[in-house]
């Protein structure tokens, strides 16, 4: 095991997919919701920071490479499971969620068990596609429970009608409560996009890894 900057930023990342579930048991709202996607970010960015520098100051090894897919993985398994518990297990969420985990899970499975020939299961563009998707929705996602909060706390007290005088510019907004709506409006609906399509493409990269390794997992019986 080496102790390079590359490495410790793996490490970091591993150590942020715990971190991002326990401060909602520590912190209160919304100083929990600050400090998942705080983590999450600065984690996320880990992610091509450190393979950037590992290439860059010829500092790959065996071990950044074994653990940075672990701590990929870990995080945003760590993240779905926030997420569902946040948005109130949402079919919305759920659903995308449980096929990135298995899918996640399966290709894992996969390479234990092809051990030596794992290497033909080689990371492909789509699948960096897929993991920047991942990344982003949950980033985003993360963020409309800060946006919630703020509008929560901002209407606390107020009528309906009072609201949407604000909201539709009728009544002054002295506390900024419109770009906290839009804010969390577009949160949510551009996050759930974004995590159903990084579903579909968690989908499809599972299914490629698959047919590559179909060769190999046939029994001597079959050829």
């Amino acid at each position: 095991m080496i102790w390079n900057i590359p490495n410790i930023l793996t490490v970091f990342r591993l150590l942020c997919a715990p971190a991002i579930a326990i401060v909602f048991l520590v912190l209160p709202h919304p100083y929990s919701d600050w400090a998942a996607v705080l983590l999450f970010i600065g984690a996320s960015l880990t992610d091509y920071v450190d393979g950037y520098l590992a290439r860059s100051w010829k500092q790959t090894s065996r071990f950044g490479a074994m653990l940075d897919p672990i701590a990929d993985k870990a995080m945003v398994m760590t993240a779905i499971a926030v997420l569902a518990m946040n948005f109130g297990a949402s079919f919305l969420i759920i659903f995308p969620a449980a096929f990135i985990i298995l899918r996640e899970t399966f290709v894992s499975g996969l390479r234990e068990f092809l051990g030596a020939t794992a290497g033909l299961l080689k990371v492909t563009k789509l699948a960096k596609w897929k993991t920047a998707s991942q990344m982003v929705s949950i980033a985003v996602l993360l963020s409309y429970g800060l946006f919630s909060h703020y509008v929560g706390m901002g209407t606390f007290g107020m009528d309906g009608v009072t609201v949407d005088g604000i909201l539709s510019g009728d009544i002054e907004d002295v506390h900024g409560l419109a770009w906290k709506y839009f804010g969390m409006v577009w949160t949510y609906t551009g996050g759930i996009v974004l995590f159903w399509i990084a579903a579909l493409l968690t989908v499809i990269t599972g299914a490629d890894y698959l047919r590559k390794a179909m060769p190999y997992l046939r029994d001597a019986s079959d050829d």
